[in-house]
């Protein structure tokens, strides 16, 4: 069984017991998270249940695992023959869940 969900403004495929990351969500580490915009859900047998655009009443329980932040992307902008170089860097805040169960 898994179902896709929608954090963020992206989609994630998820399973019982899968540990995905996504972008940070409020809470403290070990809080239950209920997901309620899902998107699809196959179950065992591989019937499907889509959603237009979300499935009404089916939610994916989850609790956080982690709170962290990626590790460093480096950003560079050059412009030659104008003595124009800059070095930035950025790291993204991100969210470990651990997926516990689909509700349907």
């Amino acid at each position: 069984m898994y179902a896709v969900i929608e954090s963020g403004g992206k989609q994630y495929r998820v399973a019982p017991g899968q540990r995905v990351r996504v972008d940070r969500l409020e809470g403290e580490i070990g809080s239950a998270v209920a997901l309620d915009r899902v998107l699809m859900v196959v179950d065992d047998q591989n019937n499907t249940i889509t959603g237009a655009p979300y499935i009404e009443g089916c939610t994916v329980e989850a609790t956080i695992a982690e709170q962290h932040r990626t590790r460093k992307v480096l950003v560079f902008k050059y412009a030659k023959r104008k003595r124009r170089r800059v070095k930035t860097g950025h790291r993204q805040h991100f969210t470990a869940l651990q997926i516990g169960s689909i509700r349907k």
